[in-house]
C-alpha cells in the first residue's frame, strides 16, 4: 500500500517542470531567449493545470466560488447603489437655485445686465430671469386666483432672478457664501433657499458613501479569509506532493506558483460570476424602478457597471486572490520548511 501511494503521488509530481525550475536556478549562463521561454513554459503549465485541478473537483470548487461571488456581489451592489444615489441628487440639484427677488424699481434692463454680471461669477452654473409679466402668468395659472389678479390695477409681482449654483450639494459654506453676497446686492430686495435640506442630504450621501467603504472593506477582508483557508486546505492535500519537490530541489517559487495561479483563477472567475449577479439585479430592477420616475414625472435610468468599473471588479477579485494565497503560502511553506 504505501508503494502504491508513493507511485501516485510521484506521477501527480511535474517532474520534468521540477527539473527545468532546478536548472534555471542553479545555471548562471545560458541563452536568454531559452530562459525566457522555459519561464513561460512553467507559467503557462502552472496556469492551465491549477484551472485543470479546479474543473476536477467542480463541487467544492463551485460552492466556493458561489460563496465568493455573493460577497462580492454585495460590494459592488452597494458601490452602483451609492452611484445611482449620487445620479439621483445630480438631477435634484437643478431644482436647487437662489431666487433674488429684486426691488420693484429695477427695470427689465437693469435686471438683464445684474443677470450678466451674475453669469461671470465661477461659482455659478446657470441664471434664469422671471420677468413680471411671466411671473404674472404663472402665478395665474398655478394659484388658482385669475380672476382676483385680473382685478388688480397693476402687477404686484417683482422680477426674479434664479440662480443655480455650481456644487450645490456638495458646498454648504460655499452656498452661505454667495447666498450673502447676493442679499448685500443694491438691486435685490431679498433672497430665498432652504438650506437646511440640502445638509441634510449631504449627510446622507455622506453616510451612504462611508457605509459602502466600509462594507467593501469588510467583504474584501472576508474574500481574502475565505480564498486563504481554500489554498490552506489545497496545500494541505497536497502536502506530500509538496514535500517530495522540495527533495527534489524545487524551489518555494516554483512550488506557490500553481496555488497563486489557483487563488488568481477563484477570485477572477468570482468576480465574473459576481458582474454577472449584479447585472441580473440591475436588470430586474430597471423596468420598476424607471416606472416609479415616470410617476413623478422624473427621467431616472439606473446606471449599471460600465467598462471600466467591469474591469476593476474582475481585477481586484483576482487580485484579492493572489494576495489571500501568496499570504497564506508564506507562512505554510516556512512552516513546512522548519518542519
Amino acid at each position: 500500500m504505501k508503494r502504491d501511494h508513493k507511485n501516485r503521488i510521484r506521477k501527480d509530481i511535474p517532474v520534468r517542470s521540477v527539473r527545468t525550475d532546478v536548472r534555471q536556478t542553479k545555471t548562471a549562463g545560458g541563452n536568454f531567449v531559452d530562459k525566457i521561454k522555459a519561464y513561460r513554459d512553467l507559467h503557462a503549465h502552472a496556469l492551465f493545470s491549477s484551472l485543470g485541478r479546479l474543473v476536477a473537483s467542480p463541487f467544492t470548487s463551485i460552492m466556493t466560488i458561489a460563496v465568493l461571488a455573493i460577497a462580492i456581489s454585495l460590494a459592488s451592489g452597494f458601490y452602483i447603489l451609492v452611484v445611482n444615489l449620487q445620479q439621483l441628487t445630480g438631477n435634484l440639484e437643478t431644482s436647487n437655485q437662489l431666487s433674488l427677488f429684486l426691488r420693484d424699481d429695477v427695470s427689465d434692463a437693469h435686471a438683464n445686465k445684474l443677470a450678466d454680471s451674475i453669469r461671470q461669477n465661477e461659482n455659478v452654473q446657470d441664471v434664469k430671469i422671471i420677468s413680471r409679466k411671466q411671473a404674472l402668468t404663472e402665478f395665474q395659472t398655478y394659484s388658482g386666483f385669475g380672476t382676483a389678479i385680473n382685478a388688480l390695477e397693476e402687477n404686484p409681482l417683482p422680477i426674479v432672478i434664479q440662480v443655480l449654483p455650481k456644487n450645490s450639494l456638495e458646498d454648504k459654506q460655499g452656498l452661505e457664501d454667495l447666498l450673502k453676497s447676493f442679499e448685500q446686492s443694491p438691486e435685490v430686495d431679498f433672497a430665498q433657499m432652504d438650506l437646511q435640506w440640502i445638509e441634510r442630504l449631504q449627510s446622507i450621501m455622506s453616510v451612504a458613501r462611508l457605509f459602502a467603504t466600509l462594507l467593501n472593506l469588510m467583504l474584501g477582508g472576508a474574500v481574502l479569509f475565505i480564498i486563504g483557508n481554500t489554498i490552506r486546505l489545497e496545500l494541505h492535500t497536497r502536502r506530500d506532493e509538496v514535500v517530495i519537490a522540495k527533495l527534489v530541489g524545487a524551489t518555494n517559487g516554483f512550488i506557490r506558483r500553481p496555488f497563486l495561479y489557483t487563488g488568481f483563477w477563484i477570485g477572477f472567475i468570482s468576480g465574473v460570476s459576481a458582474w454577472f449577479v449584479v447585472t441580473t439585479l440591475m436588470l430586474v430592477l430597471r423596468q420598476s424602478v424607471e416606472k416609479l420616475s415616470g410617476l413623478y414625472g422624473d427621467s431616472f435610468h439606473l446606471l449599471f457597471l460600465d467598462f471600466t468599473q467591469t474591469l476593476a471588479l474582475i481585477g481586484i477579485s483576482s487580485a484579492l486572490g493572489v494576495l489571500g494565497s501568496w499570504a497564506v503560502l508564506m507562512y505554510q511553506l516556512q512552516h513546512t520548511k522548519s518542519e
